[in-house]
């Protein structure tokens, strides 16, 4: 399969201007300066150009984001399936939205969502803005209708305060969704042991987390074929083998794009604070990330449509414990969000 190219819409110097801007409306709002850390790369950020970011809109995206009469019955947030203390996914093999209603994917993680434009596992969004209410139309996860989630936030008079100073408007589908995404392209993973090791403090990693890099890095594992970069990611999608040996498998971005090529292919998820946000793949199969590396190197799953770059890689234990010793280097301390109060 081959490696998709994502263009950075936003270099540096423009994105530090859109940082700067104000949210249009009849109220001023106030400029917010994001400050990325250790490890993560400004020139790569993508924020759209009629969404900058601003105090107001995080502020009420924050609260949105952990407000659960977004949902039709009041009882799922956005944080109920992406919670801060579960990595910012939610613990479970896959996800349980309103009524107790299980769904078919595990919680992709809400972190570096700022270096994201396509969504989702099978990249069926086009940006954060547009994810952002898929949710809450869903029947299995917040089984609302947009018009019923606008009627209940008009009936609080702090959001219709709020989206006047935010956007100059009364309460809309398209405000929640600025809103909604502008906060999460605040939850920002880096400065961890590794950043500071790329950073020149050698004593940053273990010695096996020194050895798992380099076999991460190296031609024997070769991860970096698809987790890539800064934050280790290509953004793209590969079949891996998960599920496709089951009677109905998931077909993931098949589903969007309808090519046979990309059959039980899903995106690349960020390994940046992997260690938080167990059980992993899109199906939540993998309890550890001992578990993924065992699947790893086993070549997958053989299907038809087995992306190239998945082969067996004979790891010995002592090579695996230090791929998993890696991986939890990417941790990161600083990532901490409670959730605000919400508004009456």
């Amino acid at each position: 399969m081959q490696r998709r190219t994502r263009t950075v819409l936003i270099g540096s110097t423009l994105f530090s201007m859109v940082l700067s801007l104000c949210a249009t409306g009849s109220n001023a709002a106030e400029p917010y300066k994001l400050k990325l850390p250790s490890g993560l790369q400004e020139d790569a950020a993508y924020i759209p150009p009629d969404n900058p970011l601003t105090a107001e809109k995080i502020n009420l995206g924050k609260q949105l984001y952990f407000d659960k009469r977004l949902s039709a019955d009041g009882t799922v947030a956005c944080a109920s399936c992406h919670a801060a203390d579960k990595g910012f996914s939610d613990g479970r093999p896959t996800s349980t939205g309103i009524k107790g209603q299980v769904g078919g994917r595990n919680a992709p993680v809400t972190i570096n969502r700022l270096f994201s434009q396509e969504q989702f596992w099978d990249g069926r969004s086009p940006s954060l803005e547009d994810q952002a209410l898929g949710p809450v139309q869903n029947p299995i996860e917040m089984g609302h209708t947009l018009q019923g989630m606008i009627a209940t936030l008009d009936t609080l008079g702090g959001y219709r305060e709020q989206f006047k100073k935010a956007f100059g408007t009364g309460i809309t589908k398209e405000g929640v969704a600025q809103a909604i995404a502008s906060f999460e392209r605040t939850l920002l993973c880096g400065n961890s042991a590794f950043d500071k090791f790329e950073a020149g403090d050698k004593k940053a990693l273990t010695a096996g987390a020194q050895r798992g890099l380099a076999l991460f890095r190296g031609k024997k594992a070769n991860c970096v074929a698809c987790h890539t970069g800064f934050n280790f990611t290509d953004e793209s999608y590969h079949n891996l083998g998960v599920g496709m040996d089951k009677k109905d498998p998931d077909l993931g971005r098949f589903k969007v794009t309808k090519k046979e090529s990309e059959k039980g292919a899903f995106k690349t998820p960020t390994l940046r604070n992997i260690a938080a946000s167990a059980p992993y793949l899109h199906d939540g199969s993998a309890k550890t990330l001992e578990e993924v590396i065992d699947f790893y190197d086993k070549g997958g799953t053989k299907n038809p449509n087995l992306s190239k770059e998945i082969k067996p890689l004979k790891l010995t234990a002592q090579e695996k414990g230090d791929l998993a010793a890696f991986m939890k280097s990417l941790s990161c301390p600083d990532l901490k969000v409670a959730a605000p109060t919400l508004p009456k």
